[in-house]
């Protein structure tokens, strides 16, 4: 990052600061977002591959304190939980933990999609809202959205349905208010099969769309950005 960049975010970060009042209760964790904003852009641009995204990836979402992670993304895989509670019922939608740092939702693409389309089925769009909504009181994640399918069709056509319906997602997300600069979008195409693709079961549990919901950890800001597995 240049020179003249990290002075104009230093200097924001002064005006920031700077107009909080005194007696506001959340001004101390105000402060440390902006500073986290800053370290992240520094760290930001000397990890990673150099790319203009390493380099603003910390003043887009700051950076969690090592020791709130965990409880964080509890409170966020509990949130997720009540707002998916049908869909997680009917087993349209999965959620697992990964690790501390986390969240795995994994939608099924009979629910979300008709067949052979990227179109997100009108159906499915409330609980993408529902999805949305916590993902904006919990700013401090960034979401890789990866699209799979089964091996039925051409490989060529698996991959770039896979893509169409990871970016479909990111779109409807995108519109309920998750910025931009949080969705990353990818697709697998049939490359990577959670089951035999020789049984319709087996296929059905292959086409999906996979969103990774990543703590973004100050001082280790660029892991939250490397592609899923």
């Amino acid at each position: 990052m240049h020179s003249k960049t990290l002075i104009s975010l230093a200097l924001a970060a002064v005006m920031t600061t700077g107009c909080l009042s005194e007696d506001d209760p959340n001004r101390r964790a105000k402060i440390g977002a902006v500073t986290g904003a800053i370290a992240g852009a520094v760290i930001g641009n000397n990890v990673g591959d150099g790319s203009s995204t390493n380099r603003v990836i910390g003043a887009i979402v700051g950076g969690l304190a090592g020791g709130a992670v965990g409880n964080y993304m509890d409170k966020q895989a509990q949130e997720l939980e009540r707002a998916l509670e049908d869909e997680l019922r009917a087993e349209y939608v999965t959620l697992e933990r990964l690790d501390r740092d986390t969240i795995k939702l994994s939608l099924s693409s009979e629910a979300s999609f008709d067949v052979d389309r990227s179109v997100v089925k009108p159906a499915f769009k409330p609980a993408l809202q529902r999805v949305a909504d916590v993902m904006r009181r919990y700013d401090q994640t960034v979401v890789h959205v990866v699209g799979h399918t089964d091996s039925t069709g051409s490989t060529a056509h698996n991959q770039s349905l896979s893509e169409r319906r990871a970016e479909s997602v990111a779109a409807n997300l995108r519109s309920q208010g998750v910025s931009g600069n949080r969705l990353y979008t990818s697709g697998r195409g049939e490359s990577e099969p959670r089951a035999t693709n020789s049984t319709a079961e087996g296929r059905k549990l292959n086409r999906r769309v996979e969103l990774f919901i990543n703590a973004v950890v100050s001082g280790q800001e660029n892991d939250a950005y490397r592609s899923p597995y």
